[in-house]
């Protein structure tokens, strides 16, 4: 089988090689920028460099993307710009990735490769602050950022792209993920970042009184769902919350990550004041819907996923 994976030297594109090469011993091919601005780079990709295609190159380049295509069997766009503060500073520069980007691969695939399965890694944060207590994919979409709102849009794009000309397409809408390889920096997810502060013995810091609601969801139960769904040809043409029925409160998550890692400590901080604006407060989503079609739950709950992680994080140290 021949995997293409967008965006492979992320956080969720490392796993995915990985999880992969493990399970199906495909033929992988990463598309990556190695984007600065994203703080991307090849590092955590080094070790199994010799065992997939590395390609440096951006997804806004048609040729390219015309190229990389062919002959793939399935293809995950993990591609994107993902950081929600950066979205507001440079909402062009976001368009740009989020949206553009998109229709770059969208037509590539249209022309070139029709019948691979299409699979788009999207976000819970398109619905903005939650107005019911249990939130499905038919709940409103009022995001609080450019970055939400353009994976909205993509959304969009990829459910036209399917009812127009027919590809198969699905997107997938993940909410707070950790795991080993993360990036550690707040724009990039809070729970990688609280694990690299107290890897680092440093203090984590928690705006407000941390107890507003998550979902949370270990990046090996992530690979297991997308290879379950590529499988599965009547998920196609829709849209899901691809999320772990388990929730926690964010001081609960800070304090599962020093128990875990045995170091740092939390600190409340007070909200800077564009973070506050974008802040969704309590959302507690619900995933039984995709959980049905697949006849699947997550395996780890947070415990079980930070050891795992710790475990990853200490034997690439040594």
């Amino acid at each position: 089988m021949n995997i293409l994976i967008l965006g492979g030297a992320g956080f969720v594109g490392n796993n995915l090689v990985r999880y992969y090469l493990k399970k199906t011993g495909s033929k992988i091919t990463v598309v990556d920028s190695l984007d600065n601005r994203l703080k991307s780079d090849i590092t955590n990709l080094n070790p199994i460099l010799n065992k997939i295609k590395f390609i440096k190159g951006d997804i806004l380049d048609r040729k390219l993307m015309e190229n990389a295509v062919k002959n793939q069997h399935i293809i995950i766009n993990c591609a994107g710009q993902t950081s929600h503060p950066l979205s507001l500073q440079d909402p062009a520069y976001d368009i740009k990735i989020n949206c553009l980007g998109n229709i770059s691969v969208l037509e590539a695939v249209r022309k070139i490769n029709p019948t691979t399965k299409l699979i788009y890694i999207s976000s819970s944060t398109i619905i903005g602050k939650a107005t019911n207590e249990n939130v499905d994919e038919t709940h409103q979409e009022l995001p609080l950022d450019i970055y939400s709102a353009n994976k909205g849009v993509a959304e969009k794009y990829y459910y036209i792209y399917h009812k127009v000309y027919g590809l198969k397409t699905l997107s997938l809408r993940f909410a707070n993920l950790y795991g080993a390889y993360g990036k550690g920096y707040s724009e990039f997810g809070f729970i990688n970042y609280f694990i690299s502060l107290a890897q680092q013995s440093k203090p984590i810091p928690i705006f407000g009184d941390g107890k507003q609601i998550r979902n949370v969801m270990y990046v090996e139960d992530l690979c297991e769902l997308i290879f379950r769904c590529s499988s599965k040809s009547d998920l196609f043409g829709k849209v899901f919350f691809a999320v772990h029925q388990e929730h926690y409160s964010i001081k609960q998550i800070a304090q599962a990550i020093i128990n875990t890692f045995r170091k740092g400590q939390i600190i409340i901080s007070p909200w800077p004041e564009v973070r506050k604006k974008i802040e969704i407060d309590n959302v507690i989503i619900n995933g039984k819907r995709l959980y049905d079609k697949l006849k699947w739950k997550p395996r780890y709950n947070l415990s079980e996923g930070l050891k795992r992680t710790k475990a990853i994080l200490e034997k690439k140290d040594k």
